[in-house]
Parts: structure tokens; sequence; C-alpha cells
């Protein structure tokens, strides 16, 4: 392929209209308007080009706007309205066959699909949309459809709980590009959209390096932290002498532990360990150590191999057998973990 050719992103929102949204319609509303400003910001400092695909689900399926320029998108204050059940499956299906039919010539093409619902699947077998009314035949429909979709194709959800979980990664979903949100407030749609942002963010950057499509989307586990993802980030080890690792063994205020350890307390020096789902802050330092040797990165490329956005964002610790991800402190009071380890810089 030319060197000359444009990154062209597809990004999709498949939104959930039910009815159990009405309550949160004008949040939907408003963070479906952030995300897509946020693309073309983010298109324009990338030099990527962005077009838009938004689909609303209910009873039906229907797509009301399809593959527009980022730059000259409306709002969706007009065009999405609630009522009825959760056709989720068929919603998928549809968004992604639809998409699969848009014109790739020329141009480097990958699209990105971000499905979300407050509920689970309840109306697809009688959807006017689905390709059969068997139930298990859509779910065999939609994991045939994932797994056979090129390296160019990304496709995420994000559900309610655990058990919107266990459905999607039965519908072939990897399971990195599933994330749960608080379906119950306002707040918790928020949170939902900065995750979409992250990912979005982490997709994007990942472009740039020649990245096409991902299974990854909402991990910072293995998969996206690991030797040769820290190389292509450019990460270089921080010295030795430049930090110290201590143990923490009971609860306790960062600063009262860093002193108990026998140091001085200097602000933004101390490094918590991410043991669980943290909001993260646009000016937050990140760290990731190896396990194995102890060796610590930080520096703009950290947040970067995070690919963090410049607002706060919620992320949380994934498995990984080979590093450690610390974040940066600004408070004294911030509660340590038992048995984690505190990263303090010199």
């Amino acid at each position: 392929m030319s060197g000359t050719q444009n990154y062209i992103n597809h990004v999709a929102l498949v939104l959930d209209a039910s009815s159990s949204m009405s309550r949160l319609s004008h949040k939907v509303v408003e963070v479906a308007d952030q995300q897509i400003a946020y693309l073309a910001r983010r298109s324009r400092e990338l030099d990527q080009e962005t077009r838009v695909t938004v689909y609303v689900f209910a009873d039906k399926v229907e797509c009301v706007i399809y593959d527009k320029d980022v730059l000259r998108m409306p709002s969706l204050k007009q065009l999405y309205r609630v009522g009825g059940m959760t056709a989720l499956l068929a919603a998928a299906l549809k968004s992604q066959r639809e998409l699969a039919q848009t014109a790739q010539l020329y141009g480097d093409h990958s699209f990105l699909t971000f499905v979300l619902t407050d509920g689970q699947e309840n109306a697809s077998h009688r959807c006017p949309d689905s390709p059969t009314k068997d139930p298990r035949e859509l779910v065999r429909a939609v994991s045939e459809m994932i797994e056979t979709q090129g390296v160019n194709w990304t496709l995420a959800v994000l559900v309610p709980d655990q058990m919107g979980k266990r459905e999607a990664m039965q519908c072939g979903f990897p399971k990195d590009n599933i994330a749960i949100w608080d379906a119950t407030s306002t707040q918790g749609l928020e949170e939902a959209g900065q995750v979409i942002q992250q990912a979005t963010e982490k997709f994007m950057v990942g472009r740039t390096k020649g990245i096409r499509g991902s299974r990854t989307v909402f991990s910072t586990g293995a998969e996206a932290v690991n030797k040769e993802t820290i190389r292509a980030a450019g990460l270089t080890p921080v010295k030795p002498s430049a930090y110290q690792l201590i143990p923490v063994t009971r609860d306790a205020a960062i600063r009262d532990w860093v002193v108990e350890s026998g140091h001085t307390y200097r602000t933004g020096g101390a490094f918590y360990q991410l043991s669980k789902s943290e909001k993260i802050q646009a000016r937050k330092q990140i760290a990731v150590l190896e396990k194995k040797t102890d060796r610590v990165y930080t520096g703009d490329e950290a947040r970067s191999l995070l690919r963090l956005p410049d607002v706060e964002v919620r992320i949380k610790p994934d498995h990984n057998d080979d590093f450690t991800i610390f974040v940066q402190s600004t408070s004294v009071n911030r509660k340590l973990v038992p048995n984690t380890r505190l990263l303090l810089m010199l």
C-alpha cells in the first residue's frame, strides 16, 4: 500500500433506544455528541479522515446517520427516540452487514463499532431486521459474523452487568472488547462515554502505528502491555537509583506510609499500584513495572501505551503476568491497598 494513502476511519455508534433508556435519553444524546466532537478534534490532530454512522435499536433497528464526515455531523438530539424492547443481536448483525458494504477503494480503511445497551437481548427473534426468528440461530449468526470479520474490523459492546457480559461472550464478542457500565444513573452513562473515548483514542493512535483493528479495546492486560508494545511506544527505563519500590503491608494513607518507611513525602512523587477500577485524571502520570526485573517505565509514553486521552477516564487492572500499572498520587490521604507495592520516585 502506498505511503501516501489516507487513514480512513469508519466509526459507528449502535445505541439502545428501548423504553428502559428513557430516563437517560437526554444524556445519551449529550454523550454521543461529546464523542463526535472528540472524534472531530482528534481526526484533525492525527490527520485521519473519520466517518460516523449511528444506529438506534429497540423493536427494530434504524440507521439514522450513515458514513458521514465527522466534521459535518449534526447533533443526535432530533434522531434519538426511545420506545420498545431490545433487539440487540439484530442491531449487531444489521450494523456490521451494512457497514461491510461501504466502499473501501483506496486509502487504509478501518471500522470501529461501539454497541451500548442497558439490558439483555429480548426482541431480535421478532425484529423485521433479523435474518432468523430462532434465538439460537441469532447467537450463532453473530458469533460467525464476528469470527469472520477482517483484521480492520473492531466490534465492542458496553453492557450493564456480568450477565450481559456472559451473553456477549457467548455471541463471540472478544472478552476485552466488552465493558460493563452502570446503567442506573447519568453518571454511569457519563463514565461509559469516557470508556468509549479512551478506547477510541487507543484505536486512533494505534492506526498511526499501522494497527488496523483490535480485540483488546478495553484492556490494560498482557495483550495491551507487553514487551513489544512497550518497545513500539518508545518507552525507556528509569534509572534504578531514581526510584524505590516499597511493600505495602497494611491499610495506610500514602503520605503516612512513605514517612513510616523512612522517606520524605513529596507531592506527585509517589505512585500507587492499580489494583481496582480507578478514575485517572488527565494530568496524572503513569508508570509501568516489569515484574521480573523491577524495571520501571514512566513519562508521556507510558500514558500513550494505555491510550489514555487528555480527559479523566476510568480504567481497571486486567490480568498481566509480566507487568504492573502504577498511578501517580497527588493526595496525601490516598488509601494504599495491603499486599501491593508503592513506587516512590527519589
